[in-house]
């Protein structure tokens, strides 16, 4: 079992997004969606844009692993799929890349990683698909911009739970490991419990 660490730099519900009761990783942090396995987990940390440095802003646990196209095809997973018109929420759905079944290109559907007049952003379709796996996390808990502090005793020197900058940490001890998952158990508030910084 591995545990991912990274700072959540745009915290939009974009990526991670954490509605309709399933916390998902689509877009952006492709080297997480490419090694994590089921079972693994995965912290999001606070940034310093946001004045959340040291703070939850998610964890997830990986239930499953999805293509793109099961991910768009799934109908658990329709409501995911953006509404520029709709909520906010609706807005930034995740579910928005599934390849053209005639040409095998890829799709991205109007969404926040398209450009603001509804074209592809290229630059975003290249960096989302170079992995083509979208995680699926049941045991979650996202704060957003409410996020608790990092207890101390994940912030030490030798051993910090918080990453610096970009990039993911994954090298932990299985001691370090065993005890934060500990305290993340021990967490009896699951799911959707504060909205993300952008919505401010």
């Amino acid at each position: 079992m591995t545990l991912f660490s990274y700072v959540v730099a745009r915290d939009y519900g974009f990526a991670p997004n954490p509605f309709y009761g399933v916390c998902t990783l689509a877009t952006c942090k492709p080297e997480i969606r490419r090694r994590a396995q089921i079972s693994d987990w995965i912290v999001g940390t606070g940034s310093r844009s946001y004045d959340l440095e040291g703070r939850l802003v998610f964890f997830m646990q990986v239930a499953d692993v999805l293509s793109f196209d099961q991910y768009w095809d799934d109908p658990r997973f329709f409501r995911k799929r953006p509404e520029l018109h709709g909520s906010i929420k609706q807005a930034f759905g995740d579910n928005i890349y599934h390849r053209n079944k005639n040409t095998g290109r890829w799709v991205q559907e109007d969404s926040h990683h398209s450009l603001s007049n509804g074209r592809i952003n290229t630059a975003n379709v290249k960096h989302d698909t170079q992995v083509d796996r979208v995680l699926i996390g049941i045991d979650f808990a996202y704060w957003g911009e409410a996020g608790p502090k990092v207890p101390k005793r994940f912030r030490r020197d030798s051993a910090d739970l918080c990453k610096s900058g970009p990039g993911h940490k994954c090298h932990f001890r299985e001691r370090f490991v065993d005890r934060f998952l500990e305290w993340v158990q021990s967490v009896s508030d699951r799911g959707f419990l504060g909205k993300p910084s952008e919505f401010r």
